[in-house]
C-alpha cells in the first residue's frame, strides 16, 4: 500500500510540473501569429508545432505496436489450439 501511495504522489507531482509549460508555449506561438511578425518568428512557431505533433505521435505508435503484438500472439495461440 505504501508503494502505491508513493507512486501516486510521484506521478501527480510530475504531472503538475509538466503542465506549467503549456501557457508559455502557447504565448510564444500565438504572439508571432497575431502581429505581422518576421519570417523567422513564424518559422519558430511552425517548428514548435511540428515538434509537438511528433512528440504526440510516439505514444500512439507504441500502443499500436503493443496491440499488434498482442493480436499476433493471440492468433498464434488459436492456430496452435486448432492444429
Amino acid at each position: 500500500m505504501k508503494k502505491f501511495i508513493l507512486i501516486t504522489v510521484l506521478t501527480l507531482g510530475l504531472a503538475f510540473d509538466g503542465y506549467s509549460q503549456c501557457p508559455m508555449c502557447k504565448a510564444a506561438l500565438t504572439s508571432g501569429r497575431k502581429t505581422k511578425a518576421s519570417q523567422y518568428d513564424r518559422q519558430v512557431g511552425n517548428g514548435i508545432n511540428k515538434g509537438i505533433l511528433f512528440l504526440m505521435s510516439v505514444p500512439y505508435v507504441l500502443v499500436a505496436g503493443a496491440g499488434f503484438a498482442l493480436y499476433k500472439a493471440n492468433t498464434k495461440k488459436k492456430r496452435n489450439r486448432l492444429a
